[in-house]
C-alpha cells in the first residue's frame, strides 16, 4: 500500500506580491530576498542572504489579513514567533535569527533547510524506509518533542510535512503555529487541533490532554516510515477519525516481516490508547529500540 495523505481543507491561497513590495524596510536593509521556496496557508517563503555575513536563512512572510476575524489564528500568528525563541537553540528545531514586522505583514526569518522534508524523503524512498534509517530520524525527532516538552510547547500537529531536512540531512522540527505552552505544571489544554492519521484520540474525543498527543503523533510517524502507510485508515476523515478512536494497532505481515519486535514493542507503547500506559517522549528515548546499537 503506498504512502498516503489526507490533505486538509483548501484554504484561500496568499495572493502572489512583488517580493520587494511585501518585505519591511528593515528587513531589505538586512538581508538580500531572493526566489520563493515555499507557500502555506497565511503566507509565503522565500530564500534570503544576510548582507553583512552572506549566511542564507528562508523568510516566512505572513499575511495578516489572511487571519482577520479568526481570534485562534491570529493568536497563533503572534505566538510562534515566541515559541520559537522559547525553544532555541536546539539541534533539531527551526531556529528563528530574526523578526519583523509591518502593517500588512510579519517576517520571520528563520534557518534554510534545502533539502526535502521528511514526507518528500518517505516517497522518493519508494514509500518506506529501513529500520535503521528510520531510527535515526526518529531519535532526533524525539529529541526534539522531549526539548519541546520540557518547556511545556505541546506542538499539535507533528506530521512528516512539518519535520523538514537541512543540507547534512538532519531534520528540524518546524511550524509550530498550532502549538500551546502549558504554563503550570499538571495543565491541560484543549481543542480539536492536528492533521488526520496524525492526532491523538483523546484530541478527537473532545477530552482535555497535554503533552502525550505529540508522542502518539511521533509514534503514527514511526510507522508510516516503517511500513509506508498509517496505522489506522480511512477513505474519509470521519472513517480515519474512527479509526483513530478505536486505536486498533496491527503489523501486517507482508509490511512488517522483517521489523524487529523491539521496534513493535516500542510502537505498542507509544499508539496507546490509554494516556496514562502511554510512554512520556523520555521514556520513548530510554527504549531498548533507541538506545541499542544493534536494534
Amino acid at each position: 500500500m503506498p504512502y498516503l495523505c489526507v490533505k486538509t481543507p483548501k484554504q484561500r491561497a496568499p495572493e502572489k506580491h512583488n517580493i520587494h513590495t511585501v518585505m519591511s524596510q528593515a528587513l531589505n536593509r538586512e538581508y538580500l530576498i531572493s526566489e520563493e521556496i515555499g507557500r502555506g496557508r497565511f503566507g509565503t517563503v522565500f530564500k534570503c542572504t544576510s548582507r553583512s555575513t552572506g549566511h542564507t536563512f528562508a523568510v516566512k512572510s505572513i499575511d495578516k489579513s489572511l487571519t482577520s476575524g479568526d481570534t485562534l489564528d491570529a493568536q497563533c500568528l503572534l505566538s510562534e514567533p515566541k515559541i520559537l525563541r522559547h525553544l532555541s537553540p536546539h539541534p533539531h528545531i527551526i531556529q528563528l535569527h530574526n523578526l519583523y514586522e509591518d502593517d500588512t505583514h510579519l517576517h520571520m526569518v528563520i534557518d534554510l533547510c534545502s533539502n526535502q522534508d521528511l514526507h518528500s524523503l518517505i516517497i522518493s524512498s519508494g514509500g518506506v524506509l529501513t529500520e535503521s534509517v528510520a531510527r535515526v530520524f526518529f531519535i532526533q525527532i524525539m529529541r526534539a518533542v522531549s526539548h519541546c516538552h520540557k518547556y511545556g510547547v505541546v506542538h499539535r500537529d507533528l506530521k512528516p510535512d512539518n519535520i523538514l531536512l537541512d543540507s547534512r540531512n538532519l531534520i528540524k522540527l518546524a511550524d509550530f503555529g498550532s502549538a500551546e505552552v502549558i504554563t503550570e505544571e499538571g495543565g491541560m489544554l484543549n481543542g480539536v487541533v492536528g492533521t488526520p492519521y496524525y492526532v491523538a484520540p483523546e484530541i478527537l474525543s473532545g477530552r482535555e490532554y497535554a503533552e502525550k498527543v505529540d508522542v502518539w503523533s511521533a509514534g503514527v510517524i514511526l510507522y508510516v516510515m516503517l511500513a509506508g502507510f498509517p496505522p489506522f485508515y480511512g477513505e474519509t476523515a470521519v472513517e480515519i477519525f474512527d479509526a483513530v478512536l478505536r486505536a486498533n494497532l496491527r503489523f501486517p505481515v507482508r509490511s512488517f516481516h522483517g521489523v524487529s519486535p523491539a521496534v513493535k514493542d516500542l510502537l505498542r507503547r507509544i499508539l496507546c490508547k490509554d494516556v496514562f500506559k502511554r510512554f512520556s517522549a523520555d521514556q520513548v528515548l530510554r527504549h531498548p529500540w533507541i538506545t541499542s546499537v544493534g536494534g
